[in-house]
This record gives C-alpha cells, structure tokens and sequence, in this order.
C-alpha cells in the first residue's frame, strides 16, 4: 500500500502524460492543476478551468479523472474547479464609485464607450466592468475575455481579470456557452439581481456597469438594487436617438441616480477623399434639448473601433474619463450614517413617534437622518414645530436636506438648530 506522499506522486507523474490538446502542452505546463488533495486512498484534484468553455470543461476534467483512478493504490478519485482565493474581495455596495453607461437605443456605441471608459481608467486605477447587458453581452468579445467564470466556496462568482491588467469584468456572456439569450423578464431580473449581490469583487476603485439598452425591467433593475453614483447616457446625434434619451432620463431622476452627462457617439466622419470633417447625420441636431451636459463628441472612426486594451485608450476616450471622473467627484450626495431612522413599513402614528422620539433626543446642531419609503419633504413643518418651545415653532428653521434615493426611497437630513 503507497503512502499518501508516494500516492501523490503517483498522480502527478500520471497526470503529466495528459496533455492539453490546445497548446501540446501536459495539465501541469498548461497551469491547469491547481492542486492534489490526498487522504488515505482518497485523491481530489482541483483544476483552473477558467480560460474553457463549459463542454471543453467537462471533457478536460473527464480525461484527468481517467487518469487518476488508473491510478494504483487510488480508491476514489474527484476532478473538481478550483476555487479562487477570495480574501479581502468585496461585494458591489462596498466599491467607492459605480457609474453606469446607458442607451436608449441599441446600436449606437454604449459596449465600445463602456469598455473603452473601463480601459482608460485602468491606466491608473482598479476598475471593474460590469456587463449587465443580459440579452446582448459584447463586452467579453471586445476584451477577448472567455469563460467559465470560477466561484468561492460560498459559490460567489469571480470576475475575470483581463490579461495582466488591474480590470476585472463579470459578464452573462462568461456564464453561458455562447447560445442565445432567450430568457423572459422574471429570469433576467432574477439573474441579474443574484450577479450583483453575490459577485466577489478584487476591492476596484471604480466599476463601470454597462446597462441593457431602453428601460426594460433589467435596466430598472439595475438602478433600484445597485448604488450607481452616476450615469452617462450614450447617444448618436440623430433626432430620434436625441429625443428618446431626453424622455429615458426620467427613469434615472425617479430612481434617484445621478446623470453626469451624454456621449454623441458618431458625430462626424472624416471624407476620405477631400480629407474634412462632415457630420454623420446632417441638419440641425436637438443636442440642446437633452438638458445634459455633453461630455464627448466621438467621431465615426477606425481608430475607435479597435479592439479595447486595458491602460490604453485614444485620446478621445482619455478625455471622456477625466471628465466622467470630475464630475462624479462633484456630485453632490447626502452621506447617511450606518443606521440612519428607517420609517419604510411604519404607520402614520409610528412614523411620527419614531421621528419625534429621535429629535428631541439631539442636542443643537446634532443631525437626525432618515430613510423613508414616501417623500419626507413635510417632515420639515414637523421638525419645526419640535424643535420650538410652549408649542410655537422656532424662530431659527431647521437644516434639512431631501434626497431620492430611487422609486420607493428617500433620504432626509435634519440639523437641530
């Protein structure tokens, strides 16, 4: 009977005869073993399968888990994927800054400024992309990133890092083996929402979500469930893609997310024969009407549609991300405290209790903040009224500030005066 050292030898030098089919290579010069496992007569092995599809997957692990029971001394064998290390990774509500790039049209360029955006920040930053466009997920193709993706213990999937690069992207497109998307609204919203909440991000500093187009259930999924700190819209400068962005910016206003400003995607070309700029779609163009600040105009060009690499970006993208990221840092945003008062779900009398009982226990120039699940504008009259004396409201009107924070949520701060 080998010992479990002996065993474990026995497995590895077996397991240097599989070769990989792709690069003529053997498991272990491919990278692919991650690690041996033994006890007793027992052997796990655990593979990184991240750069196959899931059908090469199971081929790989099938042909690896031959080889290891023909194995002598070997009673029961498992070929399993590895796990990632997943310490000090983050979930989504803990990144700094998440800015999301939508369309209202598909077709008009918001994959390429999503991706490229991601690339130029990682020049000197994190970041994440986010590939929340479920029933169109390009941003795998334009980065030359494949699947599967791998998961933890607790089954959080983990994003693939690009190349060597400081850019990690999640995307639909990694979990599935390229077949169409053909899932109802139910589906996409429940695999939408689990991808959020369970992703195991590489704590980024930025990450970039690129956002369905139109205001289908997954985009208002999206701006409910994620803390988007702003929103660039992508648009071209044709009428109608003009006039359905303006109209889709109330969808962002009710949900309470920032718009930082549009991207007119194709607003010239450059004639090839007589060398000048002409515009791509001419006669007069509403940009004035879309009441956002327009914080590129990209050119229909060949230079732009090459392939994304993280770290690089024309000069044009470089631009569009400085811009992106001074205006993220003046958006002007109420900080809540970790257990601000939650009136959502209470009753009128159970309302007012709760944000009488709060008040008056502050001292002057003290904050009460709130979350509630209707406009709380008129909790100010109240808070005037405690905050005088013999029943008259004071002479000096309490500090306070109404946010929306999305459909069914609003967000209040008060300074006792």
């Amino acid at each position: 009977m080998p010992t479990e050292h002996q065993l474990r030898e026995d497995v590895e030098a077996t397991l240097r005869s599989v070769r990989d089919s792709r690069t003529e290579m053997n498991v272990f010069e491919a990278g692919l073993v991650a690690d041996i496992d033994v006890e007793d007569e027992a052997v796990t092995v655990e593979v990184d399968l991240t750069q196959f599809d899931p059908r090469t997957s199971t081929e790989v692990m099938e042909t690896m888990l031959s080889a290891v029971r023909d194995v002598a001394g070997v009673e029961s064998a498992h070929v399993e994927p590895a796990t990632a290390d997943t310490e000090g990774r983050v979930s989504i509500a803990e990144i700094d800054s998440v800015v999301a790039v939508a369309s209202t049209k598909g077709g008009v360029g918001k994959s390429t400024v999503a991706t490229q955006l991601a690339c130029t920040l990682a020049a000197d930053r994190d970041v994440a992309l986010f590939d929340a466009d479920i029933f169109g997920p390009n941003v795998p193709s334009l980065l030359g990133v494949e699947g599967p993706i791998m998961s933890d213990d607790e089954g959080r999937p983990i994003p693939e890092t690009v190349g060597n690069s400081n850019l990690e992207v999640l995307s639909v497109g990694l979990m599935t083996d390229g077949g169409p998307l053909a899932w109802r609204g139910a589906m996409a919203h429940d695999a939408l929402s689990d991808l959020f909440a369970d992703a195991a991000w590489d704590a980024p500093d930025v990450l970039v979500i690129d956002l369905p187009p139109g205001t289908s259930d997954v985009a208002l999924t999206t701006l409910q469930e994620v803390p988007i700190d702003g929103a660039v819209f992508v648009t071209t400068p044709f009428h109608t893609s003009i006039e359905d962005t303006r109209r889709s910016r109330r969808l962002f206003d009710e949900n309470g997310v920032p718009v930082l400003g549009t991207v007119v995607n194709m607003d010239r070309f450059v004639c090839e024969e007589c060398g000048h700029d002409h515009d791509t779609f001419p006669g007069e163009t509403p940009i004035d009407e879309l009441d956002m600040q327009v914080l590129a105009r990209l050119p229909f060009s060949t230079d732009l549609q090459d392939a994304p690499e993280p770290g690089t970006a024309p000069d044009s993208f470089a631009s569009l991300a400085d811009t992106v990221m001074g205006r993220l840092e003046n958006v002007e945003r109420l900080e809540l405290p970790e257990n601000p008062v939650d009136l959502r779900g209470l009753e009128g009398q159970q309302r007012v209790d709760r944000v009488r009982e709060t008040f008056e226990s502050l001292d002057s120039g003290e904050s009460l903040y709130l979350v509630s699940d209707r406009d709380p504008t008129q909790v100010g009259d109240f808070l005037t009224n405690l905050a005088g004396t013999d029943g008259k409201p004071t002479e000096v009107l309490p500090e306070f500030t109404v946010e929306r924070r999305g459909l069914e949520k609003w967000a209040l701060k008060a300074v006792h005066p």
